[in-house]
């Protein structure tokens, strides 16, 4: 198979190889142009009548004739539509409407183009669009990306916002003017993109990657006045709520009014119910915060204030004592107390020396009383034998005996009789 073998279209790729050879015509053979054509218009009349959902890209009456385009509302495919018999079809057709019609294909053979004749059009009604809003709503729902865990907080004081909004609009000025009022120092980095109608989604999509990529955005505001329920509809589109619920930046959704609500609210960390409120909500009012930082410091100055007069009484009660007025009495009242310890010290142990002197005396006397040498000084003698015995009874005292007589003073021998 070579490269020419393949075609691609929007459906698919065909392999020619497995298309049957044409039984009608041949190389040497051919059909005329005519023929193929007309041919192809009878094979497309065969189709007969399909039903279709798209959009009013472009409208055009003239006379008995109606000359449209339909958009598909979700992918880049056009085609254009007439109608022979517009007094048969709603009057209050308009570009942008979203609509189911019965068309009938038909081929042109002298042009060779395709055209799709209008047999029956309605305008798609709010509740069929509710409805699939419901459907999706649940399956996001389901897959956790409405959750309140996944919400980012907002910074206290954004480094850089981050604002997509439609150009020179009314939501765009609401929100620059009510955030310089309220903190003039804040920075922007805006992008302008559609905010209905074709491409509107895909730009959104393109800005909320854009910021979300840059470093200094710290939070990001989608917003968009009011307007109608179809008019909104950009913002639940299901690429743009599935974006801006994968941006790592906190995204504040601020679609309409006060009782507008995309999906694009229910992904967003914050909902804001107006422009407006978007911008009370990004940054603090620096009015208010000065309030703020001026009753902290009043309140801190009369803490400090009344701690500081606390401890002023405390110190003058203290000064006011007796130990502090004079510090010296105090050691003065100690030093005449260990004075006096001293004193009694000294006399108990005077007294205790005396007594024990008194006593040894007495003992020195009483045992000089006791002392041989005190019976020997009144004349007494002590007479041992030559073994040093002393000798008691004369009976026992052989004759002939060496004695041993012990004076008071000295000592003299002797032999017994």
């Amino acid at each position: 198979m070579t490269e020419r073998d393949d075609i691609s279209s929007d459906a698919g790729v065909v392999n020619t190889d497995a298309l049957p050879p044409s039984r009608n015509s041949s190389e040497n053979d051919p059909w005329p142009l005519a023929r193929l054509s007309q041919n192809l218009k009878e094979y497309i009349a065969r189709l007969g009548t399909v039903w279709v959902e798209g959009e009013i890209a472009q409208y055009n009456a003239k006379g008995t004739s109606l000359f449209l385009d339909l958009k598909d509302v979700a992918q880049e495919a056009r085609i254009s539509c007439h109608s022979w018999n517009p007094a048969s079809l709603p009057r209050d057709l308009q570009v942008g409407d979203r609509v189911v019609a019965q068309l009938r294909p038909e081929l042109w053979p002298k042009s060779g183009k395709l055209s799709m004749q209008i047999a029956a059009i309605r305008k798609v009604g709010l509740g069929d669009l509710l409805e699939r809003l419901e459907r999706l709503k649940q399956a996001l729902i389901a897959e956790g990306l409405t959750s309140l865990e996944r919400k980012q907080p907002l910074p206290f004081l954004p480094n850089r916002i981050g604002l997509i909004t439609g150009e020179k609009s009314d939501a765009e000025k609401d929100v620059l003017q009510n955030v310089a009022r309220r903190w003039p120092e804040a920075q922007f980095r805006v992008i302008n993109t559609k905010v209905q109608g074709d491409s509107a989604a895909a730009e959104v999509i393109a800005a909320i990657k854009a910021l979300d990529a840059d470093t200094e955005v710290d939070v990001i505001i989608i917003a968009r006045g009011g307007g109608a329920a179809m008019e909104l509809l950009v913002f639940s589109d299901e690429a743009l709520v599935r974006a801006a619920a994968a941006a790592k930046t906190p995204i504040i959704s601020a679609i309409g009014h006060e009782n507008d609500s995309p999906l694009l609210d229910l992904v967003a960390d914050v909902r804001a119910s107006t422009p407006t409120d978007a911008a009370k909500k990004v940054v603090p009012d620096v009015v208010e915060e000065r309030h703020w930082i001026a009753t902290a410091l009043e309140r801190i100055l009369l803490r400090v204030g009344g701690y500081i007069q606390s401890q002023t009484d405390i110190i003058s009660q203290l000064r006011m004592r007796p130990m502090l007025a004079n510090p010296y009495a105090f050691i003065d009242d100690k030093s005449q107390d260990l004075d006096r310890e001293l004193a009694d010290l000294r006399d108990s142990i005077d007294l205790t020396l005396e007594r024990a002197e008194n006593d040894i005396h007495s003992k020195k006397q009483m045992l000089r009383s006791l002392s041989p040498q005190s019976t020997l000084d009144r004349g007494y003698s002590v007479v041992r034998d030559a073994a040093g015995h002393v000798l008691a009874e004369a009976s026992k005292v052989k004759s002939g005996t060496a004695l041993k007589i012990r004076l008071a003073k000295g000592e003299i021998e002797a032999t017994s009789k």
